[in-house]
């Protein structure tokens, strides 16, 4: 029998039938929760007057980065107190030790991984790669060196991504591939994970609504942002449950995702004015995700994790 908490998953876990009520319950409190809190950043202002708060960060930011952030993980607890699943199997044990090649896979494969799309996004589309990073150069002081900025960058995300960014990611993937994604596994497994990415992407459409990620004046707006969001999530999605099935623990996919965010913005460094959201040159930009869809299409085809 596991330890309460942080044992392994269970003999035979995928034989398991789908347990639809969980589902929907968790579905029930992981989107109403996150709508609520979109609802209450647009009547307070939105993106753009939103008034500030502590420290002077604005509203928007601080309802964002609590209630909507970790809905999922809220969706996780009261689940399984309305439903009587209790607490055991919360895969919560880092496992780091035995783990630890995941855990460096989860650490540097998405800032690595996003890099090659801004590259493409670039290389696609050229005349909005800026070689001189002007925007950058205008907010450094005179006789700045912008490689050693670039350098500093690169460091700050690596150490930010895996300490601050992965407690804030931890809200999310408490619930996503801590609970929901082992609730969808009697699917099969890479039925579990694509089906999981299109609800982790339809989760974000109240933020993309409010012009978060894409902004308003890309065409087709907010609809094909939608449809760009669940690109996203689907492809990167497939490498965070990977990590997170591999060991049995939420914790590599709270730092895969940590990591995401911490070099999202990454290509905007380079990019020109007027570049198209849609497409890139952030990491959830459609062409820069190209490389995340090769990874996962790699990983759902030949990773037994994925196997039924």
């Amino acid at each position: 029998m596991s330890t309460v908490g942080d044992g392994p998953a269970e003999p035979n876990a995928r034989a398991e039938p789908f347990e639809s009520r969980r589902v929907v319950v968790f579905l029930l409190v992981a989107f109403g929760l996150a709508a609520a809190t979109a609802l209450a950043v647009s009547l307070t202002g939105g993106l753009t007057d939103s008034p500030p708060v502590a420290f002077g960060l604005p509203l928007w930011l601080v309802l964002v980065s609590t209630c909507y952030m970790f809905s999922p993980s809220v969706a996780n607890v009261v689940t399984r107190l309305v439903t009587g699943e209790g607490w055991a199997n919360l895969r919560i044990r880092p496992a780091f030790r035995s783990n630890l090649g995941t855990y460096l896979l989860a650490w540097l494969v998405p800032g690595l991984v996003v890099a090659v799309g801004a590259a493409l996004f670039f290389a696609l589309l050229p005349a909005y790669f800026d070689p001189d990073a002007t925007a950058l150069r205008g907010v450094l002081p005179p006789g700045a060196s912008l490689e050693l900025v670039l350098v500093a960058q690169v460091a700050q995300g690596l150490v930010l991504g895996a300490t601050v960014n992965t407690v804030f990611a931890f809200g999310e993937e408490f619930g996503w591939r801590g609970y929901l994604l082992q609730k969808f596994l009697p699917l099969g497994p890479r039925r579990a994970v694509l089906l999981l990415g299109v609800v982790w992407g339809a989760w974000h459409w109240p933020l993309i609504a409010l012009g978060y990620n894409y902004g308003f004046g890309y065409p087709g707006a907010p609809w094909t942002g939608f449809l760009a969001m669940v690109w996203m999530t689907t492809a990167v999605g497939v490498f965070l449950a990977w990590v997170a099935l591999r060991a049995d623990s939420v914790w590599p996919a709270a730092l895969g995702h940590g990591m995401f965010n911490a070099f999202a913005g990454l290509g905007s460094i380079f990019a020109a004015a007027g570049a198209p959201s849609l497409l890139g040159p952030t990491a959830v930009g459609a062409v820069v995700v190209v490389p995340w869809v090769v990874v996962a299409g790699v990983l759902v085809v030949r990773s037994p994790a994925f196997e039924a």
